[in-house]
């Protein structure tokens, strides 16, 4: 449904201008309007863009795309990289939602933004 170059283009133009994307304004981006399967659909492909770029050793992607109510990533995000949460400790969120999730978003956030304005 996604073609995940495309997906992964948008998120570097994002991340090059310093923005986060809504996932309404992500699947907008790609032609679509949104929907919870469209969304679920689009998640997968996030998913499998961040596990590609983790082994190219470059930060994550998909924390760019973020709710609207809050400005933080869908729980799936957060659940698909709980295997990393022993080598975070001190920063890896105790939620899925609040200040401490807020701050670990914008952690990420930020280094996606410096890696990929330098490139």
């Amino acid at each position: 449904m996604f073609d995940p170059i495309e997906v992964r283009e948008l998120l570097i133009g994002a991340a090059r201008a310093g923005n986060a994307l809504t996932y309404s304004q992500m699947l907008r981006l790609l032609g679509y309007r949104f929907t919870r399967p469209k969304m679920r659909a689009l998640c997968k492909v996030l998913d499998s863009i961040d596990q590609d770029g983790r082994v190219a050793g470059e930060p994550d992607l998909a924390v760019l795309v973020v709710r609207q109510s809050d400005g933080l990533p869908g729980q799936g995000w957060f659940v698909a990289r709980s295997h990393l949460a022993e080598t975070m400790k001190g920063t890896w969120p105790l939620d899925w939602e609040g200040a401490d999730a807020k701050a670990y978003v914008k952690l990420h956030q930020e280094q996606a933004f410096e890696y990929w304005r330098e490139r």
